[in-house]
């Protein structure tokens, strides 16, 4: 509950503070919104399946921002960041997809 809260409140204060993200960040600012946006939905799964745990979650969410920032600076070094951020959206996409169907079964037995 302490995670939600303080992504509800990160949330809050970037829409108040409208932060300037460098220029050199930009192309990775979108990577890791989605990699976190895994983890959270990661969470939210374990918690409803009873099996969360914070220091996994945790480490998930700053690992999955970390590994999918580094695949792209690899991509970007090597001249196709584009297709590797475009990678990394999709197989993120498709575990955040995973993990709100697990959640919507969970709350609507559906």
């Amino acid at each position: 509950m302490i995670a939600v809260l303080g992504l509800l409140v990160g949330i809050v204060l970037g829409l108040v503070l409208t932060p300037d993200v460098p220029l050199g960040l930009e192309p990775y600012l979108p990577i890791a919104v989605v990699a976190a946006l895994d983890a959270a939905f990661g969470g939210l799964r374990a918690f409803l399946d009873g099996i969360f745990d914070d220091k996994v979650f945790v480490i998930s969410f700053v690992s999955n921002v970390v590994i999918a920032a580094a695949i792209v600076y690899v991509g970007d070094r090597l001249g196709v960041g584009g297709q590797l951020s475009t990678g990394v959206i999709v197989v993120l996409g498709i575990r955040i997809f995973s993990n709100v169907a697990a959640i919507r079964r969970h709350l609507f037995h559906a």
